[in-house]
């Protein structure tokens, strides 16, 4: 079965993630002048700085946590399995430069998971009510891509009235699963304009490991915030807490919740055109509970992913036996999930623990061995999951891809069809270097050498030089 905006498996991809824990540092003194200096170093960021270094520019990134991978985050000490705390997938695998770029850095990758459940109160579902869901889905989906035709509406608004004892399941798998917003807060045609997400892969030691390895080379300033960035004018430059750095242009990865939090200043002010597009494309709110269950109390296979249909909003997605370990994560998100993480580490185990009895029975609480949990919306340079636009708010992504003089925006949320990925940032990344290389004057090209006088041969007789 699949099931998702398109694909089930896409939206659990559709998260981008949090910072790795044991990046190392940069131990370099910070530079005070560079071509162009690149802010966050998530995917995107990275990505920008990659393709500076390329065109033999010199660059330098700025990350204010101590950690490399902004929103692709992998705690690879705590279970027996890698956890990735945020971004988990990768679509696309045959024209994906990520994975392309992934195995010569020794990252394996790992297949989509083989088996999808459906589960209904204690037992899975039968055959026929699993294509009941599938055409439900098909039916909503329909709904949203005609309203969308028409307008910019929220997606609740365009879905049919009728959906029965799936409503609640079609508002989780469509909304919070896939972007972590309700549907009531959802623009239609941003649904309908996203690219299709119906291959997903991930790979082994996790999204977080793979972007410390693909920043290998890269100069990353850690524990550096960007408190000011000038962007017009001869005074070009970012100014931090161990200094300024003269620039003559700056790309800027941070979050969208970021931009529009007024954490980092700009000489002069940015555009009341982004301020705007920022805030109409706010962070949802999706989270992971970890759980190391001894035993298998689940029963299920190695990599299975769960859903129920569920009655409310108080539901999640299970994704079981990681990697054949005991490792199981549950998903929540939404309104719903935003509300619980507030709540506190705890509160969210105690929920993962409540719900995975309720489906399967009272030894799961006996089995749980270890536990952790993520709270993106309190991670202070990036406060949320990834970017959903609100309703009306499509147009904002591409505002955002509009150079402001010498700054350029890259970011998830900068992309028009793969938003919410990391394939996405990471390609948004690509186009604001492009973007900001294209701005500077072209290397000076060294002078040519001039031939050299060819040299005398010597005479046989005499041994006097003689042309």
């Amino acid at each position: 079965m699949t099931i998702s905006r398109r694909d089930l498996l896409s939206a659990s991809a559709a998260l981008t993630l949090a910072p790795l824990f044991g990046a190392r540092a940069w131990a370099a003194p910070l530079p005070r002048e560079a071509d162009i200096v690149v802010i966050g170093a998530g995917a995107a960021g990275i990505a920008a700085a990659r393709r500076v270094m390329a065109a033999n520019r010199k660059v330098i990134v700025l990350e204010a946590s101590g950690q490399i991978g902004g929103r692709c985050a992998t705690d690879a000490t705590t279970f027996e399995a890698p956890f990735d705390r945020g971004a988990r997938w990768l679509h696309s695998p045959d024209t994906n430069v990520l994975l392309k770029l992934a195995r010569p850095a020794g990252i394996d990758v790992a297949p989509s998971p083989p088996a999808q459940r459906l589960r209904i109160g204690r037992r899975n579902a039968r055959a026929g009510e699993t294509e009941d869901l599938l055409a439900t889905l098909v039916r909503g989906n329909r709904a949203i891509d005609e309203a969308a035709r028409k307008g910019d509406v929220s997606c609740a608004a365009a879905l049919p009235k009728d959906l029965g004892d799936w409503a609640g399941t079609i508002d989780f798998v469509l909304g919070g699963y896939a972007t972590g917003k309700d549907l009531r807060d959802l623009s239609a045609l941003d649904q309908f304009r996203a690219q299709d997400r119906t291959v997903a892969v991930a790979t082994r030691q996790g999204l977080g490991t793979l972007m410390v390895k693909l920043s290998d080379g890269v100069p990353v300033a850690l524990s550096t915030p960007a408190t000011r960035v000038t962007w017009s004018g001869r005074d070009i430059g970012v100014e931090t807490p161990s200094g300024r750095i003269a620039a003559r242009g700056v790309i800027l990865t941070v979050s969208s919740n970021l931009l529009a939090s007024g954490a980092i200043k700009f000489t002069p002010e940015l555009p009341k055109r982004q301020l705007d597009a920022a805030s109409k494309l706010g962070l949802g709110s999706y989270d992971r509970i970890a759980l190391q269950l001894d035993g298998n109390p689940l029963g299920l296979g190695r990599d299975e992913l769960m859903i129920e249909q569920s009655m409310d909003a108080r539901t999640g997605a299970l994704f079981a036996n990681i990697g054949g370990t005991s490792l199981c994560t549950v998903d929540v998100a939404g309104g719903f999930g935003r509300g619980l993480a507030l709540q506190g580490e705890g509160a969210m185990a105690g929920f993962a623990v409540e719900w995975l009895t309720k489906l399967f029975g009272s030894d799961i609480k006996k089995a749980v061995k270890r536990q952790a949990a993520t709270n993106w919306n309190a991670a202070p340079f990036i406060q949320g999951a990834m970017s959903g636009a609100a309703p009306g708010g499509q147009g904002s992504r591409r505002v955002l891809t509009e150079p402001i003089g010498n700054l350029f925006l890259a970011g998830e949320a900068t992309h028009e069809t793969l938003w919410g990925t990391v394939d996405g940032a990471w390609d948004s990344g690509e186009r604001a270097a492009e973007a900001a290389l294209a701005r500077l004057a072209p290397l000076k090209q060294a002078e040519p050498v001039k031939p050299a006088r060819p040299a005398k041969r010597r005479s046989r007789s005499s041994g006097i030089g003689a042309e």
